[in-house]
């Protein structure tokens, strides 16, 4: 039943009345009284008997669509207790609501009516039928090819691959699709937007051709999202792309899943019980027994710890490969650059950023700026100093309106014209971490004549010209140039490292090297400057485009303090009282560990459960049977329950 209440998270028998029997089969909505309501709920199964000797009937089936298939089903109950949730939220997550006309345009009892791709007879996998898919730009990695001839022939191959710069990885996921399809089995592949969504759209659309994949999005309205998902359950598209809306999706033979940048915290859901994309995916290859594909320029914790255990192979380019197509990096903040420039290590824009960003210019090529964010922002310093400006009435932060404008506190709302460093009286104010309009409207002074650009939040742009150019761009937001970014300029790292985050360097990392991918191969003039120093590891693993040995480095650092992944860490949020209650009435298993309290945002608090890997079942367990008591009892205050979130602190 589609009840959120922890203590109803189990199956209710019901009688099903004659005149819905035809009608009422697995899968299907339905209609039931519970508690002298009317409820929402799914058929999960049909039986002879029952244990239970008085028993309610079906009120109505809601339609004779069987929306929820047996795996989509078998998944999401993994799901819930992996996450120590409810089926009713993850299948509230998996089936999307229901559209009464796009239900009519699609009906579940049509046969497939895709063509199978040449030679390849629908449903089946005859070794004899399979056209062998020509592997392109995977022969840059040595297990690339062996991995699309194991999709092919339908093994469950897993693998992390790390894609060189300047990878097209549309192309390349569009190619394990379509060796997937070759071998008579559909795929699933999750992207973290709309932008990357479009890219793989267009890349499968080229190799597969019209009509053979569909797209599942949230974004895509109520109408468009159902009828996409019910092209998927009728077998008429082989393969669904999409955004984390598309990790439930019911494709049948499934072969292939696939997650692309599973670092993005786009992959995480909001709404509870929070799974994250890369979990469901994975979860569902080892239930399914197929074939799983974990790819980025970057690589998490996570999956390095699918390398380590020996539960997935990683796919790398050769170093004289990586080396052939990485461009020519530096750092600002290494001993060489502060001996010719010993500004370099305060200023924001050092004179080896300035000069590689004139020459790219003076040859005709566009220059990427990555700032952390877009937009002024309202916390300044002293531009010599970098000392925080703060307001000689009441000590609160000033601000700055506009490039031009008068600096103003943010507190009590008196203008500081006069302005003047306490620490080194210098007069010059600038943003604390300038964003990319404050950023655009400096580098256009800086190079008068040539065009500026922003992408960020309020519009993102998907490609820019390759000509000379200036694109100011915030981190996910980096269009893709034609020909390549002749330098990319990587400000304000500090920003990224210094956040209190268990994945800061990770998470630096990740938006790096998505920048630095754009530019063009050194070889070819392409140059990455990033202002930060040179000797922190996540600096050196994007000079030598190692993230993979970054991320075993993170791995073991986390092993040693004990975080996620290396256990299963839940966080416990909500008032003192109710997070204190809960834990009380938790029978946790008896190696756990209760840390806290640290504060949560709206005055409540967090407590945080840490147990190893191998007790992560018992954990979620002993949590979500807690919250059926409190929910049994009809406790006021709510509790939040979160398995590795993505913020623990």
């Amino acid at each position: 039943m589609d009840v959120p209440l922890p203590h109803l998270d189990r199956p209710f028998d019901y009688l099903v009345p004659e005149a819905l029997d035809a009608d009422a089969r697995p899968g299907v909505r339905v209609k039931v009284r519970f508690a002298g309501q009317l409820v929402d709920g799914w058929l999960l199964g049909r039986a002879e008997s029952s244990e239970h000797p008085k028993l309610a009937y079906l009120e109505k089936v809601v339609s004779p669509v069987p929306v929820l298939s047996p795996d989509v089903a078998r998944l999401a109950r993994a799901v819930a207790d992996r996450y120590a949730g409810s089926l009713a939220d993850v299948l509230r997550l998996a089936v999307p609501p229901r559209h009464a006309r796009a239900e009519k345009a699609v009906t579940a009892a049509d046969a497939p009516t895709t063509a199978a791709p040449p030679g390849v007879p629908p449903g089946t996998a005859d070794a004899d039928a399979r056209a062998e898919v020509d592997p392109r730009g995977w022969r840059d990695y040595p297990a690339g090819p062996a991995l699309l001839r194991a999709l092919t022939e339908g093994k469950p191959a897993r693998a992390v691959w790390s894609a060189l710069p300047g990878e097209d990885w549309a192309d390349r996921y569009a190619d394990a699709v379509a060796a997937t399809v070759a071998g008579g089995r559909g795929a699933v592949v999750v992207v973290a937007d709309a932008r990357d969504l479009d890219r793989l759209d267009a890349a499968l659309t080229a190799v597969l051709g019209a009509g053979r994949h569909v797209r599942l999005t949230a974004a895509d309205g109520p109408a468009r999202r159902y009828r996409s998902f019910l092209t998927a359950l009728t077998g008429d598209a082989e393969v669904v792309i999409g955004t984390r809306a598309a990790m439930f999706a019911p494709v049948r033979r499934l072969g292939l899943v696939a997650i692309w940048d599973d670092g993005d915290d786009l992959h995480a859901e909001p709404r509870a019980p929070y799974p994250h994309a890369r979990d469901v995916l994975l979860t569902r290859a080892q239930l399914g027994d197929t074939a799983a594909v974990v790819g980025g320029y970057a690589r998490t914790a996570e999956a390095q710890l699918l390398v380590e255990t020996g539960w997935a192979r990683e796919v790398v380019a050769d170093r004289a490969v990586v080396r052939a197509r990485t461009p020519a990096m530096a750092p600002t903040g290494d001993d060489p650059q502060l001996a010719r420039d010993p500004g370099a290590a305060s200023a924001r824009l050092p004179s080896l950023a300035w000069t590689t960003a004139r020459d790219a210019l003076r040859a005709d090529l566009p220059v990427l700026v990555q700032v952390p964010r877009r937009g002024y922002v309202p916390s300044v310093a002293c531009a010599d100093c970098r000392a925080p400006a703060r307001c000689p009435h009441c000590a609160g932060p000033l601000a700055l309106p506009s490039a031009q404008g008068t600096p103003a506190c943010r507190w009590c709302g008196r203008v500081a014209a006069a302005y003047a460093c306490p620490e080194c009286g210098g007069r010059r104010l600038r943003a604390s971490v300038t964003g990319a309009r404050r950023t655009a409207e400096e580098l256009g002074r800086a190079f008068p004549g040539v065009p500026v650009r922003t992408s960020g939040r309020e519009e993102v742009l998907a490609a820019v010209p390759g000509g000379a150019g200036l694109v100011i761009a915030t981190p996910g937001a980096e269009p893709v140039a034609d020909g390549g970014y002749g330098a990319v300029l990587l400000l304000d790292s500090w920003a990224l490292l210094t956040r209190a985050d268990l994945r800061a360097g990770e998470e630096a990392l990740r938006r790096w090297t998505a920048a630095a991918a754009l530019a063009r191969p050194g070889t070819a003039g392409g140059r990455v400057v990033v202002v930060a120093d040179g000797a922190l590891a996540p600096v050196q693993a994007l000079l030598r485009w190692d993230s993979a040995w970054f991320a075993a480095r993170e791995l073991a650092e986390r092993r040693e303090l004990g975080f996620p992944p290396a256990v299963r860490m839940a966080s416990v949020t909500g008032a003192a009282e109710a997070v204190a209650d809960l834990l009380a009435g938790a029978r946790l298993p008896g190696d756990a560990e209760v840390l806290g309290p640290v504060p949560a945002d709206e005055g409540r608090e967090r407590m945080l459960v840490r147990v190893p890997r191998s007790r992560a079942a018992a954990m979620a367990e002993a949590l979500h049977a807690a919250a059926g008591q409190r929910s049994a009892r009809k406790a006021a205050e709510p509790v939040r329950l979160q398995v590795d979130p993505l913020i623990l602190f």
